[in-house]
């Protein structure tokens, strides 16, 4: 009993030493500092260096965990005595004496005790791997975030048991370093442009280099391409003067539609105003070779010379009465109080131009006849 007593006294005395150099320790750190573990840095704030390690371990950390979710891992039954049930969707792969024997699929099956041996279990459903997120630099020198998300499944399980260690996380480690040998290949406006054919592209290298594990990639899609923050800036600067270049384009067009539209309208209105004037003086020119039509048929009958030496009277008298309105300057005839001379003269003009022009006819109607 005392030699009990004595050593638990020695104990206690040893973790009390411990304790007391813990708390020493802890004195001697400056104010501002904290351990890792806490999450805080140095320099007293979330800022320092070791924060930013802390949140990048514990982000990584996140990650594996998240992808580590969604790949099913398969532990071989450690008990089975001799008869094993294999599930759905489930693949044994079985040894004898230490070397391959068979692939079990879903079913029962007997084993040979201490000869045979599950020596791996693979899930043969379609499975989503995360592609954490990388830094990679793309052909014009630009370093972007990228991740992604690849499915892809086990088609061989002795291939995906012999023929690599872990053959998921070999088609993980495959993927990142495609995706940026892929990435340097492409400017930064290709990436964001050709996502589809980079997702093709990676889908077929990692079927090629998977095939000898016994995997098979599905399809491989890119969530995230994210540039730094000053190249965002610049994209951004660079989308908003296209849209407003945009914009210049659009109301200068519109302002030239509309000068064409209204030089369009003036032309038109100058045609139909062509149009009108032409028109009223053709009807004018009608009316007038009606009215002399009529005029020549009336002098034919009888009375048609007083009857137009009348006319001529009127019209002269209107006239000479109008010549005052018009001007203050008037030029009289010698004769102004004889209008019977004027219209004497007139209808002397008149018979005369009517003997030239039935010359005219009669010479031109020999003529025809001598033609034909």
């Amino acid at each position: 009993e005392t030699l009990v007593s004595r050593q638990s006294l020695m104990m206690l005395a040893r973790l009390a030493r411990q304790v007391r150099a813990r708390r020493a320790a802890a004195a001697a750190v400056p104010p501002g500092c904290r351990w890792l573990s806490t999450g805080l840095g140095y320099g007293g704030g979330p800022g320092g260096p070791l924060s930013s390690f802390a949140n990048a371990a514990a982000e990584e950390k996140k990650k594996r965990r998240m992808n580590e979710s969604t790949v099913e891992k398969i532990v071989p039954p450690p008990n089975y005595f001799g008869f094993v049930v294999v599930p759905q969707q489930r693949a044994y792969v079985v040894e004898r004496l230490g070397k391959y024997h068979k692939t079990l699929e879903a079913d029962w099956y007997m084993l040979i005790p201490f000869v045979d041996k599950i020596a791996y279990a693979h899930s043969l459903k379609e499975q989503a791997l995360i592609i954490e997120s990388q830094a990679a630099i793309t052909k014009d020198n630009v370093t972007v975030m990228i991740d992604g998300v690849l499915y892809l499944k086990i088609t061989d399980p002795e291939k995906a048991s012999y023929g690599v260690s872990d053959a998921i996380a070999a088609a993980s480690a495959l993927a990142q370093t495609t995706t940026r040998s892929e990435i340097g290949k492409m400017t930064l406006d290709k990436t964001f442009e050709e996502r589809e054919s980079l997702n093709k592209t990676i889908v077929r290298i990692l079927n090629e280099a998977g095939e000898p594990w016994g995997i098979q990639c599905l399809r491989y899609e890119i969530r995230d391409i994210i540039p730094p923050s000053s190249v965002r800036e610049s994209m951004d600067q660079q989308a908003e003067a296209i849209r407003r270049k945009r914009v210049a384009i659009s109301e200068s067009e519109g302002m030239l539609q509309s000068d064409v539209n209204i030089a369009e309208g003036g032309k038109r209105a100058l045609e139909l105003k062509a149009e009108g004037e032409a028109a009223a003086i053709l009807m004018k020119a009608e009316a007038t070779a009606k009215a002399v039509r009529m005029i020549a048929e009336a002098v034919d009958k009888d009375g048609g010379e007083e009857a137009i030496a009348l006319r001529v009277a009127e019209q002269y008298l209107e006239a000479f009465g109008n010549i005052a309105k018009e001007s203050t300057t008037m030029m009289l005839p010698s004769n102004a109080a004889d209008p019977s001379s004027m219209v004497a003269q007139a209808m002397g003009m008149y018979k005369e131009i009517v003997a030239k022009q039935k010359t005219t006819d009669k010479k031109q109607l020999d003529e025809d006849e001598d033609n034909f």
